[in-house]
């Protein structure tokens, strides 16, 4: 008789205790994680593949200075996770995947960097394809293509969708108004005070699509130079990135990095709303989600309300159209206030809401995608390498 493979819960739990890079896979239900090292020319990346129930896994890259591995390793992994849910929730039929590379994109970019990491990206054959994120712009990605065809987010000279922020921030700004037809009635942002955390691409669009609208604005970044230019372009209140959270304004919007809306911060926000285009808003999804909605705070999931990226993105996988990406970011409205209405129908916070939408649709998706066909899904730009990998 051969020996039982079959652990209990409890030995289980024991033995992970001695894996804990294998525990956090685990927990977050990831597929796979990959460490991508070339000491000569500075790259040290981390790629993590979530799901791929609906897909290859689509999912930007971004630099970052992290301060040791495991705060990247997690970044990644919540990031992946979010991305399975993103794709999901946005009707797309892609699974999650995320690349972070630990550096200063101001001062450690360059092309043999890049070209390594596209190495990396083209090992995995199509599990994972990547785009642009944090830190990262439309000539890092042209240097990821000289090394693989896994890739969007490419120049619109060269067939892609060039950069994603504009239709991002679109998605966002849909969003945000969703959520104040929730709050106040109208879906109107004139005379609104809303602070814009971070001055980045995306929110540099955002901030002139609320601009027009007649929005009054306050912003903050790290770099102050960024900040200023973006500031007096759109005529907002330059405030100090402490200040920002205990500002008196109808709508904060994170727009920079995640795990802003922590104890600390939840207890100095005056908002009706938080909507922003930041990935893992929640330090604790499950505790901070909770608390939003003990404080009567409307929160727009963040994986919900920042999907026009990925939308614009993945748009190439099929040829890419400008018009169809933006009126497909546009449906993120009437997506947050499904959400929104389930919240408040069931008393629930709205990521759990948004949660509930998506796996639903993975777990419908995934029955579907068990039943083997020839046909061909896509054509166009990586339409032949997709076809291969599902």
């Amino acid at each position: 008789m051969e020996p039982s493979t079959t652990i209990d819960k409890e030995t289980s739990n024991d033995v992970m205790e001695n894996f804990p890079l294998f525990k956090k896979l685990q927990s977050y239900d990831h597929e796979q994680l990959v460490i991508c090292s070339e000491p000569d020319l500075g790259l040290k990346a981390i790629i993590a593949v979530h799901d791929t129930t609906l897909g290859p896994a689509l999912g930007g890259v971004r630099m970052w200075p992290y301060n040791n591995e495991q705060e990247a390793i997690r970044d990644v992994l919540r990031l992946s996770r979010g991305m399975t849910y993103k794709a999901a929730i946005s009707g797309l039929n892609l699974g999650g995947g995320k690349a972070v590379i630990i550096g200063d994109s101001r001062e450690e970019k360059s092309e043999a960097l890049f070209r390594a990491f596209g190495r990396y990206v083209d090992g995995l054959g199509g599990r994972y394809i990547t785009a642009e994120d944090v830190g990262i712009d439309v000539q890092n990605m042209e240097w990821v293509r000289m090394e693989t065809n896994y890739v969007t987010g490419l120049p619109k000279t060269i067939g892609g969708s060039g950069d994603p922020s504009p239709v991002t921030a679109y998605g966002v700004y849909q969003g945000m108004k969703a959520c104040a037809k929730k709050a106040y009635g109208s879906d109107s942002l004139e005379g609104k005070r809303i602070s814009i955390q971070g001055a980045g691409h995306v929110s540099s669009s955002l901030a002139k699509f609320l601009s027009e609208e007649g929005a009054e604005l306050f912003i903050c970044d790290i770099y102050e130079d960024k900040v200023k230019s973006l500031a007096e372009e759109v005529g907002a209140e330059v405030v100090d990135p402490d200040d920002i959270y205990g500002l008196d304004v109808d709508i904060f919007s994170p727009c920079a990095l995640g795990g802003v809306i922590n104890d600390e911060t939840i207890s100095e926000l005056t908002c009706d709303i938080i909507a922003g285009a930041a990935n893992n808003v929640l330090e604790e999804e499950e505790k901070h989600g909770q608390m939003l909605l003990d404080h009567n705070i409307l929160y727009a999931p963040d994986y919900v309300i920042n999907a026009g990226g990925l939308i614009n993105v993945a748009s190439e996988l099929e040829g890419y159209n400008e018009q169809r990406a933006h009126d497909q970011a546009s449906k993120i409205y009437d997506t947050i206030l499904d959400i929104l209405n389930y919240s408040e129908e069931n008393d629930t916070p709205t990521y759990v809401a948004s949660n509930i939408l998506a796996e639903e649709r993975i777990k419908n998706t995934g029955k579907i995608n068990q039943i083997y066909t020839s046909e061909s899904k896509f054509s166009g730009h990586l339409g032949d390498l997709y076809n291969n990998i599902v």
